[in-house]
């Protein structure tokens, strides 16, 4: 932080929330649960609508709270949620994307007579690898965000976009 208090105690922890919440989501949900459904083959494939559920009420949660947050309480604690709303949004878009995809490549599997391993292909290589690789990406980054929370600062990023009162 620049030219102010350090947070308290209290302030640290309900700043580390937001990116505890984002990372569960990413890590625990989409890496693990996701995987360990899919290992488990067809008898509980049925069990990965559980993901996108667990994920959907985790944005919106997020996406709630950082709306209702007060500046005025604690910029420190309002910033964080800021930040974790940002990465969110980010995600929903990625996630968003995989959506549109599958569905395009459903259509063009049943209505144009598309083959199945072209769909597979498709879906894989412009929804699943850009999801994959963004929900990587956004654990790093929310993991350094984790880490200035604990630490009681912002990246240098949010500096220059919050600009915190001094």
């Amino acid at each position: 932080m620049t030219n102010a208090a350090m947070p308290t105690g209290q302030e640290i922890a309900a700043a580390k929330t937001p990116h505890d919440i984002f990372l569960s989501n990413l890590i625990m949900n989409h890496i693990l649960l996701f995987t360990g459904f899919a290992a488990f083959g067809g008898k509980y494939i049925f069990l990965l609508v559980l993901v996108p559920i667990i994920s959907l009420c985790c944005l919106a949660y997020t996406f709630y709270r950082a709306k209702t947050v007060l500046r005025e309480d604690s910029e420190f604690v309002y910033i964080h949620w800021q930040i974790a709303w940002k990465w969110s949004r980010l995600f929903l878009m990625v996630l968003g994307l995989l959506i549109s995809v599958s569905v395009l490549g459903f259509l063009a599997q049943h209505y144009l007579d598309f083959k199945r391993e072209l769909v597979y292909g498709l879906v894989g290589g412009v929804g699943m690898l850009p999801t994959l690789v963004a929900t990587l990406i956004l654990v790093i980054i929310e993991s350094d965000s984790l880490h200035h929370a604990r630490s009681g600062t912002f990246p240098n990023w949010v500096v220059r976009r919050f600009k915190p009162r001094d």
